[in-house]
């Protein structure tokens, strides 16, 4: 397990590697970003948006999956606002939304006075799937990620909307993957960094579980969508994107962030702040990678300019062994497990090549320094 020599993030990470300057994927990623020429880019948007205008969509021209989280509001302000393109914002609903992501989500709405369109996957299929992906994966929110994707793509083919924006581009913006450049189309956004377990929804089926009920979880073929003269792009592609900065634009605008502060083991109040069910999902990672939300969320500040990697290390080192204890008792409640079943599932996901028992306790075996 090694550190970049520039931010912190451990190779650890799926797809990351170093290289011979002991530099990250996505500090390379940065070096990228910091040569492109971002009004170009943006000109760029304004023809795509101006040739979807020329079809003449009775309805809608774009469709932005939004959660009411700080990013998402910047997609939909974007394209609603600033290009005018007739908007329909999708939200794959949350079973355990918090007090802020409920207000957040309808500020941003009527902020932006936009049509508004609700996904609430089957309740009982999707606590099962969880359930299941948290036992054999230990990756609960598996099967959410495929439906956030699935489910927006799914309602552009139904509804003949011709554009599908997204955020950021994961694999290329945070180093998940082999990605040497940005890339404008998000068309197999299926395959990003979200879904990288190789499964399928159907690979979660049993007698209790109906292929009926997995619509929404299901990425529609490609050629349908080609056929469909559909298109789907990260809007990371052509604006320079940066998750504080988003925040900034739009607390000027109703987004408010946590209210008792930061989560345990984050770093930041207004990132990730609206439903109640993610926090353990992102805390597996530590037990498999040695790292979490405070490495991811410094990581960004560092790649553009607001943190010193000697800050990060120091604010890692004091915020990774904290346990996500605050939406703890939900998640054991939703998922109907026992807190003893609860630390053995855990324990089962433990990497043992990076962690040691020592001092009664499990500890990191190459704990992040100061170069």
């Amino acid at each position: 397990m090694k550190y970049c020599k520039n931010c912190v993030m451990p190779d650890t990470k799926p797809g990351v590697y170093l290289d011979d300057r002991g530099l990250c994927n996505a500090c390379r990623s940065q070096e990228l970003k910091s040569q492109i020429d971002w009004e170009e880019r943006f000109k760029d948007l304004e023809k795509l948006v101006s040739e979807v205008k020329e079809q003449n969509h009775p309805f809608y021209d774009c469709i932005v999956p939004v959660s009411g989280g700080k990013d998402s509001w910047v997609q939909a302000l974007t394209l609603s606002k600033k290009l005018g393109l007739k908007t329909l914002c999708v939200t794959l609903a949350n079973h355990l939304p918090t007090t802020e992501g409920i207000a957040n989500l309808n500020n941003m709405i009527k902020d932006l006075n936009v049509d508004h369109m609700k996904i609430n996957l089957k309740p009982s299929f999707y606590r099962s799937v969880r359930k299941k992906c948290t036992l054999e994966q230990g990756e609960p929110n598996w099967a959410e990620h495929c439906a956030v994707f699935s489910s927006v793509v799914n309602i552009a083919v139904i509804y003949d909307v011709p554009l599908i924006v997204w955020g950021e581009d994961i694999a290329f913006e945070f180093g998940g993957g082999q990605r040497q450049e940005s890339t404008a189309s998000a068309l197999e956004i299926d395959k990003s960094d979200l879904n990288k377990e190789g499964k399928v929804i159907e690979d979660w089926l049993d007698e209790s579980l109906s292929e009926r009920d997995t619509f929404f979880y299901k990425y529609p073929d490609y050629e349908i969508l080609k056929e469909a003269n559909i298109q789907s792009i990260y809007l990371g592609h052509y604006t320079n994107w940066y998750g504080r900065k988003n925040y900034e634009e739009v607390k000027t605008r109703g987004f408010t962030e946590r209210k008792l502060g930061p989560l345990s083991g984050n770093y930041l109040s207004y990132d990730n702040i609206d439903e109640k069910l993610c926090e353990i999902n992102i805390w597996f990672k530590y037990l498999k990678f040695g790292f979490w939300r405070s490495t991811d969320q410094t990581c960004y500040d560092i790649w553009n300019n607001r943190l010193s990697r000697k800050e990060a290390i120091s604010i890692v080192n004091e915020l990774s062994d904290q346990f996500p204890e605050e939406y703890f008792q939900d998640f054991l409640r939703f998922h109907n497990i026992s807190e003893t079943e609860f630390w053995e599932i855990a324990e089962k996901f433990r990497n043992k090549d990076i962690w040691e028992f020592s001092g009664n306790k499990w500890n990191l075996k190459y704990p992040l320094k100061d170069i």
